[in-house]
């Protein structure tokens, strides 16, 4: 039986959904795209669960997309990156529409699709160690994991255009500054604030909360058909000759050569 890529831990009214590919600093490849899609179905159907929090095992929240993964198939890149993010976006679907709050407790680095699902998050706390970089636009791709729809509307259009074409880091206290977080804790207690944070949110309205979440969503326009284009996007780019390029020289640990 293959190892489930994501684990679901339920402490009484809370989920603990953690990424869990620590070898791998916790990159997305296609098992973890549909383990993440089913803990989050899983979480939405179970009554009992009435927060959620998001985290990764190991030293990293999450790297972003596995690039080795990504060109194992060869030609087949652009199909394999379209499954890919439809198993990662219905995913994010039904953490943002969901009755129960999500709470993204990120330790080490969020990279790439990394970035999404804390942008996405109900509400994101930070370990003081935390980085953050979009990345993509470094190895050739374009963003994905809803990044590109919820990154202007949290840090606004400016800031989120700089950190798409220059994939500069944030530190946690500027992640925090920009409004991508709402807090900075001790890297060592992320993941315990982060569950005091969700036992506060579990004792109040639920279904309340899942309404006031479905409101937001509605007035930030139609997530679903933007991650739709996004999906399309990065897959056409990756078998495109610069994301190709890309793609190799990072995973050749050289510079990449573009035009």
């Amino acid at each position: 039986m293959t190892e489930k890529t994501v684990s679901i831990e339920v402490r009484g009214a809370i989920a603990i959904v953690t990424l869990n590919r620590p070898e791998s600093a916790n990159t997305l490849n296609m098992q973890m795209g549909r383990d993440l899609a089913a803990a989050a179905i899983a979480c939405e159907g179970n009554a009992a669960v009435r927060a959620v929090v998001l985290t990764g095992a190991g030293k990293h929240f999450c790297f972003g997309g596995d690039l080795r993964g990504m060109v194992a198939g060869g030609e087949a890149i652009e199909p394999y990156l379209r499954e890919l993010t439809s198993h990662l976006h219905t995913a994010i679907s039904h953490f943002v529409r969901m009755d129960a709050p999500v709470v993204a407790a990120v330790n080490g680095t969020a990279a790439g699709a990394g970035v999404g699902l804390v942008a996405m998050s109900d509400i994101a706390l930070a370990g003081d160690g935390a980085k953050f970089s979009l990345a993509y636009t470094g190895v050739g791709l374009t963003p994905d994991g809803s990044t590109s729809f919820y990154l202007p509307r949290v840090v606004g259009l400016k800031r989120a255009v700089e950190l798409i074409l220059t994939n500069r880091v944030l530190t946690a206290t500027e992640a925090e500054q920009w409004g991508l977080v709402n807090a900075v804790v001790p890297e060592a207690e992320v993941v315990t604030r982060a569950i005091e944070m969700a036992e506060r949110l579990a004792a109040g309205p639920t279904h309340a909360f899942g309404e006031s979440k479905r409101l937001l969503a509605q007035s930030m326009g139609a997530l679903e058909s933007h991650m739709a284009l996004e999906s399309q996007t990065i897959a056409r780019q990756a078998a495109s000759a610069e994301g190709r390029e890309g793609i190799g020289a990072f995973l050749e640990k050289r510079k990449p050569k573009y035009g």
